[in-house]
């Protein structure tokens, strides 16, 4: 276990991971290569051989290359000044989606859910709606519309507890790409299994993508993976035995997010970009593979 200098801010009792010297109540494995005080994911900053903190890289600008002595984070992204500005927004933007369905209704919110074909095709009825009519785009909309409150409020509760760390460990834009093809990735699911004509909305499948990510990143920083591991086991048994849940989402969503998380974390500083962006193109090949598969059996 890495523990700080004695006397220096973050360090706790022997048996508790130390707290980051700038933020003492988050709990890290890791160390600055220089100093060695504790740092968080938000604080780390890649160096050619593990991580530096935020002084040591004033300290040292000049003496280095400004690549290495640029903030970024584990991910190799860039340190913000607000690390939850991304989540913040994605907040936002489901919170406006509800309220538009809640003042605009059933007919709004029938454009934005993601159902297969409705009514199915061989009721030879027209026009069809749905994704096997060319609505794709449900597949993304999908992602950001609730109707009842309480799936509502649960989404966005683990949204902001997930999310925050993660955008901050991970970069705005490798985490942006991770909830979105996570919630994409759990739509395909659901469209490939469930029945044609079955609904399904909600942020659900990008959240468990988190949950996913989450899991990768806590081992990665050689944090105790219990308290995310009972959060997924028990949003995994709720989903199977809670009636009208979409289980494809959810596990379409943890499974991306779990694959895209590692590619984010465990990637070779060297091909940092190659194997973050490869991954993220790899599985979104898949989800497209999926839809393209599905969509010719229903028409």
């Amino acid at each position: 276990m890495d523990q700080g200098p004695s006397g220096a801010p973050g360090a706790r009792d022997a048996h508790s991971l130390p707290g980051c010297y700038r933020h003492p109540d988050r709990e890290t494995g890791i160390s600055c290569v220089r100093c060695e005080r504790p740092i968080c994911p938000e604080c780390m900053v890649s160096a050619s051989v593990g991580f530096q903190c935020p002084d040591c890289v004033r300290g040292g600008s000049g003496t280095g290359s400004s690549a290495v002595n640029a903030p970024r984070t584990i991910a190799g992204g860039t340190i913000t000044a607000d690390p939850r500005l991304l989540t913040k927004i994605l907040l936002g933007i489901n919170a406006a989606v509800f309220l538009a369905v809640l003042v605009l209704g059933d007919e709004f919110v029938a454009h934005l859910m993601l159902v297969g074909a409705f009514p199915p095709p061989e009721f030879g009825w027209e026009p069809v709606m749905g994704v096997a009519a060319g609505e794709w785009y449900r597949l993304i909309t999908s992602v950001f519309a609730h109707q009842e409150f309480l799936h509502f409020a649960s989404n966005m509760l683990l949204l902001w507890w997930l999310g925050g760390p993660l955008e901050a460990a991970l970069g705005r834009v490798r985490y942006l790409a991770l909830y979105l093809i996570s919630g994409l990735a759990g739509g395909a699911l659901t469209y490939v299994i469930a029945a044609p004509q079955q609904p399904s909305l909600g942020a659900s499948g990008a959240v468990f993508g988190l949950m996913g990510a989450t899991v990768v990143l806590m081992r990665r920083l050689n944090q105790d993976l219990r308290p995310v591991l009972v959060l997924v086991a028990l949003n995994l048994v709720f989903t199977v035995l809670a009636p009208r849940i979409a289980w494809e989402a959810h596990v379409g969503g943890l499974v991306a997010g779990a694959i895209i998380g590692y590619a984010m974390v465990h990637a070779p500083r060297g091909r940092r970009a190659l194997i973050q962006w490869g991954t993220c193109g790899a599985v979104l090949v898949v989800v497209l593979v999926m839809i393209v598969v599905r969509t010719m059996a229903l028409t």
